[in-house]
């Protein structure tokens, strides 16, 4: 029976797919971990980064009708960090934005003189959304593995559940700080604040 073939070839592939995302994530996760405790000793305009990193996700917030805007100071931002991993937090909180998100996605680059948190100088980004926001109830939990808001929607999307696990211990090997702002109705806003160089 040819269509119920078709049928199962396209679960099966599915499937496939998934499984190699999940495979690709843990993989990821554990270089993640088994390197957070090495700081990163490259220096980067983290502005450029994130117009790249934009830049290579266009496709992707076109194909799903969300508009991308940038606001990025006109000096370069230079800190301190592993770029590759810096690209990998913020293509996944980009991402997740305009997967869950409304239709639009703003990001945004401040220098911070003094920040709290950090107790020093320090840069922060803002990966604000206008989608249906999260429950304050998921909000501590976010970060954890395997951890989903809306499991079924997350499947559905092709999330493996590790994506701000990673984007938590990448954070944290920069010695940086991961905060997430949501409430239902009003969008979400995930900010990641790094110390400056």
């Amino acid at each position: 029976d040819a269509p119920a073939r078709d049928r199962f070839l396209t679960i099966m592939q599915g499937e496939a797919n998934r499984m190699n995302r999940l495979v690709g994530d843990l993989l990821s996760l554990n270089r993640v971990e088994s390197e957070e405790r090495v700081r990163p000793r490259e220096q980067l305009d983290l502005g450029a980064h994130l117009a790249s990193t934009l830049k290579s996700l266009e496709p992707v917030a076109e194909a799903a009708d969300v508009q991308l805007i940038l606001e990025i100071p006109e000096e370069p931002t230079l800190v301190t960090g592993d770029p590759d991993q810096l690209q990998q937090v913020f293509t996944n909180l980009v991402e997740n934005a305009i997967k869950y998100g409304g239709d639009q996605v703003n990001v945004t680059l401040e220098l911070l003189e003094r920040d709290p948190s950090l107790r020093a100088p320090a840069v922060r980004v803002q990966v604000i959304d206008n989608g249906a926001g999260i429950d304050p109830i998921h909000l501590p939990r976010l970060t954890e593995r395997f951890y989903r808001a809306d499991n079924h929607r997350s499947r559905e999307m092709g999330g493996t559940g590790l994506g701000l696990a990673i984007v938590k211990h990448i954070v944290n090997r920069h010695r940086g700080r991961l905060r997430v702002e949501s409430e239902p109705g009003t969008g979400s806003c995930f900010s990641v604040t790094l110390p400056l160089s």
